[in-house]
C-alpha cells in the first residue's frame, strides 16, 4: 500500500461509472493520492477526469491502497466483496468505503474478517457522471454514514472531504434510508417528465427550463412545510432528495 503523511490516504477506487471518477476526484481535491481505478465502459472520459491514474484490476487496485472506495451497482457490491476475500485481497487496518444507499457494513463483512475497517457513505445526490456539476453538487449535500463506533468519525471526516455534511444512519435503517431516497428521485423524474410532455403538447418550448424554478421553488416548500413533522430520526429532509 501507499504511504500517507498528515493524515492523506493512497485511495483506489473500483467502479469507473458515473459515481467512482467523481468521488475519486473529490478525495484528491481534500489531498488524497490516487493510486488506481478500473476499467468501465468509458476510459476516455475517466482519463478525463483523472488524468493520469492508473487503469488497474480490482486486486492490483485493492493491493496499492490504504482506502479503497466501491462504487459499483446495487446488485454486484456483495459479490464483488467476496470475490476479492477470496482471493486474499483485503489487508489488515486497510479502509473499505462502499456508497451504495442499500447497504450499511454488513456487506463488508468478508473484508473485516481479514482485518479490513468497514465504512458506508452515501451521497444524496443524483450523479450526473460530469465531475464539475456532481462536485458542486456535492458541495451542497448530505451523505448517509455507517461505520461501527470506534471508527464512524474516520467515516464523517471522509464525508466531509467529498464537500458533504455526514447524517449517521444506522446499520438496520439502511433500507428504509434506500427506499426513501429512491421514491424521492423516481417520482420526481417521473412528475417532471410528465409535465415537460403535458407542456410541450401545449406549445411551450424548451419545458425543462420553464418548470425549472417552478419545480425547485416546490420542492424547497414542501421541505419547509415539512421541517416539523421529518427528521425525527435525524436525518434532514434535504437527504433524500438533494439530487
Amino acid at each position: 500500500m501507499s504511504g500517507g503523511r498528515d493524515g492523506r490516504l493512497g485511495v483506489g477506487v473500483i467502479g469507473a461509472g458515473r459515481v467512482g471518477p467523481v468521488i475519486a476526484a473529490a478525495l484528491a481535491g481534500a489531498g488524497h493520492a490516487l493510486t488506481g481505478i478500473t476499467s468501465g465502459s468509458d476510459d476516455d472520459r475517466v482519463e478525463a477526469i483523472l488524468p493520469g491514474v492508473p487503469v488497474l484490476a480490482p486486486e492490483e487496485v485493492v493491493r496499492r491502497s490504504e482506502l479503497v472506495v466501491i462504487a459499483v451497482p446495487h446488485d454486484q457490491l456483495a459479490g464483488l466483496v467476496v470475490g476479492l476475500a477470496d482471493l486474499g485481497a483485503w489487508q489488515p487496518g486497510q479502509l473499505v468505503l462502499h456508497t451504495d444507499a442499500g447497504y450499511g457494513v454488513e456487506v463488508l463483512a468478508p473484508a473485516l474478517r481479514r482485518g479490513a475497517i468497514p465504512l458506508a457513505i452515501h451521497p444524496a445526490i443524483v450523479f450526473t457522471g460530469a465531475s464539475s456539476i456532481d462536485l458542486r453538487q456535492l458541495a451542497q449535500a448530505y451523505a448517509a454514514v455507517t461505520a461501527p463506533g470506534p471508527v464512524l468519525p474516520i467515516a464523517q471526516a471522509l464525508a466531509v472531504e467529498l464537500g458533504c455534511e455526514p447524517v449517521v444512519v444506522d446499520e438496520e435503517n439502511r433500507a428504509a434510508y434506500a427506499e426513501a431516497v429512491a421514491t424521492a428521485t423516481q417520482f420526481s423524474r417521473s412528475i417532471v417528465r410528465q409535465s415537460a410532455e403535458l407542456l410541450a403538447g401545449v406549445g411551450v418550448e424548451n419545458a425543462g427550463a420553464y418548470l425549472s424554478a417552478l419545480v425547485r421553488s416546490s420542492v424547497d416548500q414542501a421541505l419547509t412545510e415539512g421541517a416539523g413533522t421529518v427528521g425525527a430520526d435525524g436525518i434532514p429532509p434535504d437527504a433524500t432528495i438533494d439530487g
